[in-house]
């Protein structure tokens, strides 16, 4: 992951108590397949949706913000246990605001991933940005970090990986984890 303010990167890392991310572009590749009858497919990263269960287990909030209402969205959300899903959100910075406002959050204490015109509201209200390798040059201009990875591809994953080794959550997460995977009742 590269930075593009290298500013006390480990103290905006630490800083960090909720996570709020794209999905389009983010969790996806942006692609979106629609069949004859006009259901929706999207593909998601496994790597993304473990990252996420981790930060999760450490105890910080995940919120996806998506502009668009997809069932498959919804889906995947439930499967991996999002609790804040605002979907059909033409107003991004202000489904942010809600939730600084929710958890009583400093701007310093916001994440978020973006990758298109759309999330820069929100993305400029955060306090860490994160940009996907292929997001837009006005994001990735915009941003802090900038992964690897394409969104899609375990952008996310990436994002939930330097977050928690910064925070030194990364081993009490995969601990609690992997005892959810032998005793799910751990």
């Amino acid at each position: 992951m590269s930075e593009n303010n290298d500013k006390g990167a480990v103290q905006k890392l630490n800083a960090i108590k909720l996570l709020a991310m794209d999905v389009d572009g983010v969790l996806t590749d942006g692609g979106i397949i629609l069949d004859a009858e006009g259901a929706e497919v999207k593909r998601f990263s496994v790597l993304d949706g473990l990252g996420l269960q981790l930060v999760m287990l450490s105890g910080m909030p995940v919120a996806w913000i998506s502009g668009r209402k997809s069932t498959v969205v919804e889906i995947r959300a439930t499967e991996i246990g999002i609790t804040h899903l605002v979907q059909d959100c033409r107003n991004k910075s202000k489904a942010l605001e809600d939730l600084i406002a929710r958890y009583e959050l400093d701007i310093e204490e916001v994440a978020y991933i973006g990758d298109d015109l759309n999330d820069l509201p929100a993305f400029r209200m955060a306090g860490v940005r994160f940009a996907p390798a292929n997001a837009v040059a006005e994001i990735i201009g915009s941003a802090d970090f900038v992964t690897e990875k394409a969104g899609g591809a375990g952008a996310v994953r990436e994002v939930c990986d330097v977050i928690l080794k910064a925070q030194d959550a990364w081993t009490e997460a995969v601990t609690v984890y992997l005892a959810k995977l032998i005793s799910p009742d751990a």
